[in-house]
């Protein structure tokens, strides 16, 4: 008796191995990322080669405002000075003419001296800082200079001219009054004494007070300190280039690049349909993934061929195989209904047949069917016998073929035939083969279809069925009450997720279950998509009846019934040999 464990739930991922299969996922997209890098690299080779030859020269100066008490604390430079309105100043047209003069520059090329100037203000400063980008380090440091002294010159005059029109302002006022002041004076020598000159004298002293002021303010006006700044760092010619070098240009690149290319595998990832890993393929199922099959380097080739050529393989089946016989779900009943999503059943039909072997090779006794009436192909593929092999319920079987015989020139299936599949060293064990039919659905829910599946019930018996895809014929879905056990076969770059889904509801909603997954790469010239497409599956049907009509088919056997196989204990059993995936 063999001791089966139910599956145990999955864990819950943590933190870091999310993150390392996010990391994955993104690496899947190594087009995208080196594109990234590419146009990294590109720019990085870009801004090396245009700031080979940049050099800049900075130049301070400290803003004062005017004062008559530069030592007074409790004068405030930052509340007569707007920063930022300098800022704009030196930046203007105005200093950039000055220093043109001075410089000795064409017109033509006034647009591109101004370009050159960048000026800032360090924060809670009092400072301009006058950068000067050139071709040249002389040139720059030159540039830098001329422009700091024409600001500094502008600045000058426009402080001198304000104080010029305010100390004219004050003399206009002052002269009239003055000349007044004299005739009242002249006036007053000529009175006699009185009332009158006493009137006289007192108009003379406010004229007096008024000139007074007027003067007062002229002389403060005229003793201002009008200095406009100075400068706290002149330009130097700089000791090398601005840039960063053709090596750190490369450098950034690269980061921005790398940084650009996991940016856009991410978006694709994001909006990928396709399962992203083996975890997204088991969430859509609520199954788990029992194998994923290695790529077949031989391209295809007979479906069953020797272990050796590729023992990965072979070791994949197996270990899928034993993972479904300690499966309680399957080892109850021991009844295996094996699709794919969409498209080819090349890959399921490989599969169906090596878990076949499997079984085999541990002594089972092993019954597959091939249910895939519409493109039956297993007796052209596989080394068979028709005979050496016990039959099953070849007693009811036999009676069932011979009593309803073919109706309206139909074909029926199951027929009576019975073949004896050769796996070497594995071992050998039964198929029923496929045979088109005019009516499917009649054929797979007839009570013979039942009589062979309910073989499993059988001691030591497996059976394994291969039904089309369940998402292209609902073949698969007309099984699943009576081989309830369902493995789905699929490359996760050409299925959706929604995909898997649907698949899962349709079998959980025929009463069936999802044992698993068995994962495996795309065919050999088969571009990723969703799979072959169903015309493509339809034109393959003329070609595959008529290699399955020209093979040589069995006539249908007379029934009998044989003495149970026993299996032996263990030690008779081999390497198994790999069936390779024909195409169909």
């Amino acid at each position: 008796m063999i001791e089966t464990n139910r599956p145990a739930a999955a864990p819950a991922e943590d933190e870091p191995d999310l993150l390392r299969d996010q990391f994955r996922q993104l690496l899947r997209y190594r087009r995208l990322i080196g594109a990234g890098i590419g146009i990294g690299l590109l720019g990085g080779v870009y801004l090396g080669v245009s700031t080979a030859d940049t050099y800049v020269a900075t130049a301070d100066v400290v803003l004062r405002a005017p004062t008559d008490d530069p030592f007074n604390p409790s004068l405030a430079p930052d509340k007569a000075i707007n920063i930022g309105s300098e800022r704009q100043v030196a930046l203007s047209s105005s200093i950039a003419n000055e220093a043109a003069k001075k410089l000795g520059v064409s017109p033509s090329g006034f647009a591109a001296l101004r370009s050159g100037l960048q000026v800032t203000n360090p924060p809670q400063t009092m400072v301009l800082r006058f950068t000067y980008t050139a071709s040249s380090p002389k040139e720059a440091a030159k540039r830098a200079n001329a422009m700091t002294e024409a600001y500094l010159l502008k600045r000058q005059e426009s402080l001198d001219a304000t104080r010029d029109r305010m100390v004219k302002g004050y003399q206009e006022q002052r002269d009239p009054i003055s000349k007044q002041l004299d005739d009242l004076a002249k006036q007053i020598n000529a009175m006699p004494a009185g009332p009158a000159r006493d009137a006289a004298y007192s108009s003379k002293t406010d004229l007096q007070s008024k000139v007074n002021t007027l003067s007062g303010n002229i002389s403060k006006l005229q003793a201002l300190d009008m200095t406009p700044g100075r400068v706290t760092s002149s330009a130097t010619a700089p000791a090398g280039a601005d840039g960063p070098g053709i090596v750190m240009s490369l450098a950034l690149g690269a980061a921005v690049g790398l940084a650009l290319g996991l940016l856009a595998a991410w978006v694709r990832l994001v909006f990928d349909p396709a399962p992203r890993s083996e975890g997204d393929v088991a969430r859509a199922l609520r199954a788990p993934v029992l194998g994923y099959l290695p790529r077949d380097k031989t391209g295809g080739g007979p479906m069953l061929a020797a272990g050796e050529a590729d023992p990965r393989l072979a070791e994949e089946y197996r270990s899928v195989a034993f993972r479904l016989a300690y499966d309680s779900r399957f080892a109850d009943r021991r009844r295996l209904l094996v699709v794919a999503p969409r498209g080819s059943s090349e890959i399921a039909a490989a599969v169906a047949v090596n878990l076949a072997a499997s079984f085999a090779e541990t002594g089972k006794d092993v019954l597959l069917i091939e249910a895939d009436l519409r493109t039956p192909v297993l007796a052209s593929q596989l080394p068979t016998d028709s005979s050496g092999r016990p039959r099953w319920s070849q007693a009811q079987g036999g009676a069932a073929a011979g009593k309803s015989g073919p109706q309206h020139g139909d074909a029926e299936w199951p027929d009576g035939r019975q073949l004896v599949v050769d796996a070497g060293e594995s071992g050998a064990f039964d198929l029923i083969p496929g045979q088109r039919v005019r009516n499917v659905a009649r054929a797979l829910t007839s009570a013979r279809a039942t009589r062979l599946v309910s073989e499993a019930d059988s001691p030591n018996a497996t059976v394994v069925v291969l039904a089309p895809p369940v998402l292209s014929y609902a073949d698969a879905l007309a099984l699943v009450d009576r081989v309830d056990g369902v493995l789905v076969v699929c490359d996760p770059r050409a299925v959706h997720r929604s995909d898997l889904s649907r698949i899962r509801e349709l079998i959980s909603g025929a009463g069936g279950t999802v044992l698993g997954a068995v994962l495996h790469a795309p065919l050999p010239g088969e571009k990723r998509g969703r799979g072959k497409d169903r015309d493509g599956a339809a034109a393959a049907e003329p070609a595959a009846a008529s290699a399955t009509r020209a093979q040589p088919q069995p006539q249908p056997l007379a029934y009998e019934v044989d003495e149970q196989h026993i299996p032996g204990d263990g030690t008779d059993t081999v390497a198994l040999r790999t069936v390779r995936p024909g195409r169909r």
